[in-house]
């Protein structure tokens, strides 16, 4: 498999284009090649680099958690400013166009609607389209494949964690979903896309991620192509007083609570919907967080584990798991404070769950008594096939 960026190194007619443009990249940690040789480093030797744009947790990773901003700086090595999106601002601003005439965008993703390099990539098209920018998408795996889970996010509800009305697992790369934000907010961008090669989403056994390929953290907490298998579901603890394991080596990939039975958890969630485990392993597992939530308390909870012999990529649904195991825990526990109240990702106006949920409609299901799994099933199947339908346009690789 070839990324994007190893692609436009290879091929003299697209580094001829970019000849004599100032060009800007838009990168963090993951944007390395094979040989984990960053895309800053690469491309500068190819072209005129003027600036670079950190997303979300910043161009160097540090920003451990959400909400906490990165500053501008001048890269010491390639002698370039770098502007943060994820610090006074969000979008580029006039001043940071300014510096380029091409903006190159080589984020590593996760596949899920609220992580918010989608969003970065969003606001950087409006803005080269307001301004007759070229921007050019050096294309990436989604290490979640092809899988469609979740409600659509309501139109009403755009946010920061919430771009278009896509559900949270919406299977496409940032490629296809540059040409899907183009389409749907009807942009009048000179978009290109440097599409990978040999890149096979739907093969095992990683399923669009070539397993040969060195795993690098997109942000501080996305450790292992576990994480991002499972973060479609455990990005919902987010929202709630339970424990995503930040604080943890196994951030979003173990969720639970110090003050929760977890082993009866699962008993009741393997009894109330046996179909939607299928697929993963979830160990019981106890842990200790060293900061965030619960810290310094011994918490009971599971671990996903879709890196066992179990693990079925098609049957797999992480989502469903999440919203299994809180709709258990409300029935276990009537009153217990299950939704946590603070501004998630500047949201103020609104309840955190349902922000990252992109409306309130599964937090209704959890909390209505009568409610059963089939009608979820049902509510969030017709978003996931309308979703298949719609998607099918923007594919660049079958």
């Amino acid at each position: 498999m070839k990324l994007g960026v190893e692609v436009l190194l290879s091929e003299t007619k697209l580094l001829k284009k970019l000849k004599n443009k100032r060009v800007g990249l838009v990168c963090h940690p993951a944007s390395v090649n094979e040989n984990l040789e960053h895309s800053l480093d690469l491309l500068s030797k190819k072209m005129k680099l003027s600036c670079a744009f950190g997303p979300q947790h910043g161009v160097r990773g540090d920003k451990q958690d959400n909400m906490i901003e990165s500053p501008d700086f001048a890269d010491p090595v390639h002698k370039i400013p770098v502007f943060s999106l994820y610090g006074e601002v969000r979008r580029p601003t006039n001043h940071m166009m300014n510096h380029f005439d091409v903006m190159l965008f080589d984020l590593q993703d996760l596949g899920c609607r609220i992580y918010t390099f989608i969003t970065t990539l969003l606001y950087s098209m409006e803005e080269c389209a307001r301004l007759g920018k070229t921007m050019i998408v050096l294309d990436r795996p989604n290490p979640a494949g092809r899988p469609i889970e979740g409600y659509r996010m309501l139109q009403g509800w755009e946010s920061f964690v919430g771009a278009a009305p896509i559900p949270m697992r919406h299977g496409l790369t940032v490629g296809e979903l540059a040409l899907y934000f183009k389409d749907f907010y009807k942009l009048d961008l000179d978009l290109e896309i440097v599409k990978m090669k040999g890149y096979a989403p739907n093969k095992a056994p990683g399923f669009g991620w070539d397993m040969k390929r060195p795993w690098v953290n997109p942000s501080p907490n996305a450790a292992s192509l576990n994480m991002a298998r499972a973060y479609g579901g455990t990005v919902l603890i987010e929202g709630t007083t339970l424990s995503e394991g930040r604080g943890t080596t196994r951030a979003l990939e173990i969720i639970g609570a110090s003050d929760i039975d977890f082993a009866e958890v699962l008993k009741r969630m393997k009894k109330k919907a046996p179909q939607w485990l299928k697929g993963v392993t979830l160990r019981e597992c106890f842990f200790e967080p060293t900061f965030h939530k619960h810290v310094g308390k011994l918490c009971h909870g599971f671990q996903f584990h879709t890196d066992a012999a179990s693990y079925k990529h098609e049957q797999f649904k992480p989502f469903r798991i999440v919203a299994l195991m809180l709709k258990v825990i409300r029935e276990m526990h009537p009153d217990y404070p299950l939704y946590r109240d603070f501004a998630y990702e500047y949201v103020k106006d609104r309840l955190a769950f349902d922000v990252i949920n992109g409306g309130p409609a599964l937090r209704n299901w959890i909390e209505d008594a009568k409610a059963t799994p089939a009608m979820l099933d049902k509510a969030m199947g017709v978003d996931e096939k309308s979703w298949a339908k719609e998607r099918k346009k923007y594919l660049l690789y079958k």
